[in-house]
Parts: C-alpha cells; structure tokens; sequence
C-alpha cells in the first residue's frame, strides 16, 4: 500500500495550493479519506474529511470556507485545495486512507508553508 502526497510548497499569506494524494494498493473507492497535519511542536489535527463515494465532507472550523477536498475513484486520488492560506496553516500535511475501522493507512507528508 502507498500513499503519495504532493503539491507542498511556499506560498504567501493569501496564496494557493493543492494538493495531491495518489494511492495505490488498496481499494481507494472503499476507503474514507482524510487530510491531516501536523505543526512543529503540536499534535496532528483532522482537516478535512470525505466518504468513500464523496458524498458527504467535512472540516476543520479552522479551515471552513477556505479548504476544499474532493475525490476521484477512477484515478484512485484524493485533493485539498487550499486558498486564502494563513501563517497557522503552516504545518506537513498527511493524507489518510481509512478502510473499515480497522485498516489505517498514512502518506509520508508534504510540507506546507505559509510566509511572506
């Protein structure tokens, strides 16, 4: 099983970004997907969340408005879209495959940066 994440980077306060998670070794459409990320010196916080088919989302208050994730199950790959990105929202985002509650899966991480 692999989760590859991309699209990190350095943007400006008020910039964009997206990112990518391709996976590969499981059966992408049955999972629950997520992004999560972690800060220097904090714990790892939910994002976003979405269903397996995409129906249904969810997401930090932090980042309402702001974040969107979206899914497509023919390219097995999961998105954020972040606009209007924020110093806080400096931190390394992980995408998350979750199928059934029992099986976990994480990416490595992509570091993102917001600063002017």
């Amino acid at each position: 099983v692999q989760l590859v994440e991309s699209g990190g980077g350095s943007v400006q306060p008020g910039g964009s970004l997206r990112l990518s998670c391709v996976v590969s070794g499981l059966s992408f459409r049955h999972c629950d997907m997520s992004w999560y990320r972690q800060a220097p010196g904090k714990e790892r916080e939910l994002v976003a969340h979405i269903s397996n088919l995409g129906e249904r989302t969810d997401y930090a208050d932090s980042v309402k408005g702001r974040f969107t994730i979206s899914r497509d199950n023919a390219k097995n790959t999961l998105c954020l879209q972040m606009n209007s990105l924020r110093r806080e929202d400096t931190a390394v985002y992980y995408c998350k495959a979750q199928l059934t509650l029992i099986y976990t899966y994480w990416g490595q991480g992509t570091q993102v940066t917001v600063s002017s």
